[in-house]
């Protein structure tokens, strides 16, 4: 775009132009991507909604558990085993957790009568000794369940061999006991848990919770029976997530609860329920070694004879992680016309594929595509034509860029190079294809253009340019194969520009055809040319004679080479040239020679 002076040239539009191209297997390829494409856009437009205006999520969570389960525990008294029967009420068996989680206890370790005291260690890896050597006063291991005093004793008085470190701590110390199995409170698959769940959607004043006003109390979730019930069986809940309660309430573990809200907040298609999914969150495979599955230790305190005890339970159960997510969404004009405009490149899709084809015109690739009938190891006819249609090869302008064209081939040679006192009639360049003439400008040319009455004595059909040996002329360089051209009178570092003739080789000169006289020499014809562009043009007979010779300079170039862009640089033969000269002369001084346009 060129640069902007006045407002005239800042107050316009432009567009592309459009090649259109009448096929109809190219047109059968263009309606089909653009029924997919529009199928597809329209398709994710209505399912994913996406002309709405989306929010997340803001919510809150609040649990009851209720559930009574019975426990029978077996316990020593006086070297008599006795099994003791409890009810664990929801006092007993939840505890409350941060955030949006609850805890279930199914299975525990208790160690009763605990008192601060100095007593052995439990016999573990790092606390057994052989002398007070071994122990050392004021340590505290990580892994102890108290200090050290520096002593090394008998760990019970049954075995007086097994010697651990004294500590000073809670006595007795627990006792590194596994998880009782089958777990004590695996009766707790019953118990159930209710699950209220408010949420907001504050960019849409919208606020709403997964108890709907006709939700029974007395209701059970069920996936398909019953899924809005906001009450959950724990066993029911690790079914649901393919897990064996039984199995889990042993050792514990983590299990995740998703709700998951999908609203549509528009009045015509108004909905907003939760969506209940379940899922271990807890690795199960994990080794024995790496503390596998959840528990945590509590202890009750109380006083006995004035002395402070406790009792230590180390509680294994199953946390429960409520997780909350979804999104609000309601239609909104802004959005729809972003998702639209979005679209529109897909559209484009056609025309990128489209012209894939065209532009690689090779004969397989036209073989499996769209014409078959194109010929091993060459080019598609149908193709290369759309292409050249479509696109037009613009070279850079530079000084050193130079068209010559000879008579006697079909082509046009492009030469872009420094010419250093090297004639144009010798160097090759590159071949380039000669533009297709539009015979439709020969109409506004003079009517002797036109057949004209045969001249007496000669054939009746013109015998232009006959292959046969030109007589040279004594003026004639020796780079002349017409015999016609003359040395140049440019300076020496500008004559290699001038030395070009018609011809490649040896053969009759062009300004010898009746053609270049009708279509170069003609007054009449030049003086049209020049009227119809400025019709009140006065010719004064040196004025004239510039004009018109410029004039036959133009028409020479674009006879022999097609379009204005290559005749901008043509270097005219220097038997045209002074041809034309000699029929319009210049009075007096000096003829300028080639100049560059750029």
């Amino acid at each position: 775009m060129p640069a902007c002076c006045s407002w005239s040239d800042v107050l316009q539009y432009e567009t592309n132009k459009v090649t259109r191209i009448q096929s109809m297997n190219y047109g059968t390829i263009k309606w089909l991507l653009h029924v997919i494409v529009f199928s597809y856009v329209s398709f994710a437009l209505v399912s994913d909604k996406l002309y709405q205006r989306k929010e997340s999520v803001i919510s809150s969570v609040h649990t009851k558990v209720k559930g009574i389960a019975e426990v029978t525990e077996n316990v020593t008294e006086g070297g008599v085993l006795k099994s003791l029967h409890s009810v664990f009420d929801t006092a007993d068996y939840t505890f409350p957790l941060q955030g949006n989680s609850f805890f279930v206890m199914t299975n525990f370790l208790k160690s009763e009568g605990q008192e601060q005291k100095r007593c052995p260690e439990y016999p573990r890896r790092g606390a057994q000794c052989d002398s007070n050597k071994d122990c050392k006063e004021g340590w505290m291991d990580p892994q102890s369940k108290g200090i050290q005093t520096g002593k090394c004793i008998p760990y019970d008085d049954k075995n007086k061999k097994e010697k651990t470190c004294e500590v000073f701590a809670w006595c007795p110390t627990e006792e590194g006991k596994e998880a009782p199995r089958p777990a004590l409170l695996r009766s707790a698959e019953n118990f159930t848990v209710l699950i209220k769940n408010n949420i907001d959607f504050p960019g849409h004043n919208y606020t709403t919770r997964n108890i709907l006003p006709d939700t029974g109390i007395l209701c059970t979730f069920h996936k398909i029976h019953n899924p809005q019930c906001p009450i959950f069986r724990l066993g029911d809940i690790f079914q649901e997530a393919g897990e064996n309660f039984s199995e889990v309430a042993v050792q514990g573990g983590i299990m995740g609860i998703e709700i998951y809200w999908d609203c549509n907040l528009d009045s015509w298609s108004h909905h907003c329920y939760p969506r209940y999914s379940f899922r271990r969150l807890d690795d199960k495979y994990t080794n024995e070694s790496l503390v596998p599955g959840y528990n945590f230790r509590y202890a009750k305190y109380y006083k006995e004879n004035n002395v402070e005890k406790r009792t230590l339970i180390k509680a294994y159960g199953i946390r429960f992680d409520i997780l909350v997510f979804g999104t609000g969404g309601k239609f909104d004009i802004i959005q729809l016309v972003v998702y639209i405009g979005s679209t529109l490149s897909y559209f484009g899709l056609a025309t990128v594929f489209i012209d894939l084809l065209i532009n690689t015109y090779s004969s397989a690739f036209c073989r499996s595509s769209v014409y078959p009938y194109c010929t091993c190891c060459e080019p598609c006819a149908v193709n290369e034509y759309y292409y050249r249609k479509k696109c037009e090869s613009v070279v850079e302008p530079k000084r050193t860029l130079k068209y010559v064209s000879f008579v006697d081939e079909p082509y046009i040679r492009m030469v872009d190079q420094q010419l250093l006192g090297k004639s144009l009639q010798v160097v090759k360049g590159q071949e380039v294809p000669r533009p297709r003439m539009d015979i439709t400008n020969l109409s506004r040319l003079s009517l002797s253009l036109h057949d004209s009455p045969p001249v007496p004595g000669q054939p009746e059909e013109m015998q232009l340019l006959r292959e046969e040996v030109a007589p040279r002329s004594g003026d004639s360089p020796g780079w002349c194969q017409c015999g016609n051209c003359l040395p140049s009178r440019l300076p020496e570092n500008r004559r290699a520009l001038e030395e070009l003739c018609c011809r490649r080789k040896r053969g009759p000169c062009i300004t010898t055809s009746e053609l270049f006289r009708k279509l170069v020499l003609s007054r009449q014809t030049l003086q049209l040319l020049l009227l119809y562009q400025e019709p009140l043009l006065g010719l004064e007979e040196e004025v004239g004679n510039r004009r018109l010779r410029h004039c036959a300079y133009g028409c020479y170039a674009l006879w022999r080479f097609g379009s204005q862009d290559m005749a901008d640089f043509a270097i005219l033969p220097s038997c045209c040239r002074w041809r034309i000269r000699k029929e319009f002369p210049k009075t007096e001084g000096q003829y300028s020679g080639f100049k560059c346009p750029y």
